[in-house]
């Protein structure tokens, strides 16, 4: 369950049980618990997320070096793993909706949030991860141009038509 999303260059250096996991652990399993939270809206999802990322760490036996800053690159790997989550749970099954429920003209906040979550696994997942990082975490279109090492104005045209495939996406 890899994501080809990340860049090498944001790869961590190693870490390893010995070298603080433990403590790397325990200073950001909260970001990417709430991280995963806001991606997938679901308790029981986020775990499983917060939990993926770190064995996926652990796994590759990286080690920590002090001029590493991780909460960013945990950040990405807990939208990364949650955009996966969601794409892999729309290709197992599609729930619908229950019969005769009335939705009027108004959805509720919650089945708005659950379409966005199915619309953002039908785009690409570089392009739903810029747009969590963006308007779930509140990265800064200058955060995301240093993030993803792309110039401003890319980013800023990229959100755009990252809003606009989405709401055709929820127009369906």
């Amino acid at each position: 369950m890899e994501t080809a999303s990340l860049p090498a260059a944001a790869a961590p250096p190693l870490v390893t049980p010995e070298s603080g996991f433990r403590e790397l652990y325990q200073r950001h399993a909260a970001t990417v618990y709430r991280t995963a939270l806001r991606v997938t809206g679901n308790a029981a999802d986020a775990e499983d997320v917060l939990q993926n990322v770190f064995l996926r760490i652990l796994n590759r036996k990286l080690t920590v070096d002090n001029e590493w800053s991780p909460e960013g690159y945990l950040r990405r790997a807990a939208t990364n793993a949650s955009i996966d989550l969601l794409r892999r749970k729309t290709k197992a099954a599609e729930t619908s909706l229950p019969e005769g429920l009335d939705l009027g003209t108004r959805e509720t906040p919650l089945l708005l949030k659950e379409r966005l979550r199915r619309a953002l696994a039908k785009i690409s997942q570089a392009d739903a991860e810029m747009f969590v990082l963006c308007y779930l975490e509140g990265y800064s279109y200058a955060e995301l141009s240093e993030l993803l090492e792309l110039e401003p104005g890319t980013v800023a045209s990229r959100l755009f038509r990252i809003r606009a495939a989405l709401r055709e996406q929820l127009s369906k």
